[in-house]
């Protein structure tokens, strides 16, 4: 067996990369309750460090990375990362996940350094609802972060919205919209449970299937064949859409089956599943001196422990011991 096959005969090519669990937003789906306790800047991964990973990684076949917070943007330094790892041979794509607060004065930047997808959360068009949400009044600088990023040549532009009933349900066919009018990806997110002191409650929960039929009012879906490399998400557009719509749908539809991806979290920990908390220690082993050989036993040990599927269930909460700022967005 190949050893980026796991036992349920999954090809894990994909591996999302968080550089640091600093933010510079506090939604309300991402943060706790209660003050997150931030990691020392020493038990952060470096740039080396994660480099020296991505490096062992490609070696049990992964191919693409995404990289994340946190806000990756905040990082000091950032783009010099992705430079380095747009340059490795064997990773056919880089993309990144921001908040788009730093997106304006940065796009070009990270053009330049290599890549060319991009996702931004942006929950609502509504700026008070946005302010609401993130805990800071910036969305015209998001919405000229996004707009900077077309003009540079980003593409696709992935919106990122987490549908959340009684907040944006009345905002749908406004966000939808924009894949008609803008090559924008809007991509609609199911509102998960993770870990124990998040805000998720059941009556706040809007299903995919909720989601297109709201959608279906404003024109027919027509369904996107799916690609190689294609992620977690249905893929729809409307009829003469510059864009598409995406569902993803980890709770009312289990993509488990066709899950090629691992998590590296920013204190170095490897994360088989999201919605399970048995991690491979990374950093300790290469500050102990691992050799690179010992880091590509470590990942094929986490393709390993990656579970058939993940437990959580739509109306009751994850055991999943990480918020999810710690993870990784």
């Amino acid at each position: 067996m190949a050893p980026n096959i796991d036992h349920y005969d999954r090809k894990i090519t994909y591996l999302r990369v968080s550089v640091t669990d600093r933010c510079n937003l506090r939604c309300v789906y991402c943060h706790p309750v209660k003050d997150l306790k931030l990691l020392k800047h020493a038990d952060i991964l470096t740039y080396e460090e994660i480099l020296t990973i991505v490096q062992a990684a490609t070696k049990v076949g992964i191919r693409k990375l995404r990289l994340t917070g946190g806000e990756p943007l905040v990082r000091r330094n950032f783009v010099h990362l992705v430079s380095s790892l747009c340059r490795l041979p064997e990773i056919e794509e880089v993309c990144i996940t921001t908040n788009g607060v730093f997106l304006k004065k940065r796009a070009q930047e990270i053009f330049d350094a290599g890549v060319r997808r991009i996702n931004v959360s942006l929950d609502t068009l509504n700026p008070l609802k946005y302010t609401r949400i993130t805990g800071r009044p910036l969305f015209q600088e998001v919405w000229e972060g996004i707009e900077t990023a077309q003009e540079v040549g980003f593409s696709p532009i992935k919106l990122n919205v987490v549908a959340i009933k009684g907040f944006n349900d009345d905002e749908l066919l406004r966000l939808a919209r924009l894949s008609v009018e803008k090559p924008y990806h809007v991509r609609f997110i199911e509102y998960m449970p993770i870990g124990p002191d998040s805000r998720w409650r059941p009556e706040k929960y809007i299903s995919s299937d909720e989601i297109k039929l709201k959608l279906q009012s404003f024109g027919k879906l027509l369904e996107v064949p799916r690609s190689d490399g294609d992620g977690p998400a249905e893929r729809y557009r409307f009829e003469s859409a510059l864009g598409e719509i995406g569902f993803i749908s980890p709770l009312s539809h289990h993509f488990c089956p066709s899950c090629n991806r691992l998590r590296l979290l920013a204190n170095g920990k490897l994360r088989p599943c999201l919605f399970a908390d048995d991690e491979v220690d990374l950093k300790s082993a290469l500050r102990n001196g691992c050799s690179r050989e010992d880091l590509k036993t470590l990942f094929m040990n986490a393709i390993a422990k990656k579970p058939k599927e993940h437990h959580a269930q739509t109306l009751e909460r994850d055991q999943c011991l990480r918020p999810m700022c710690a993870i990784g967005g």
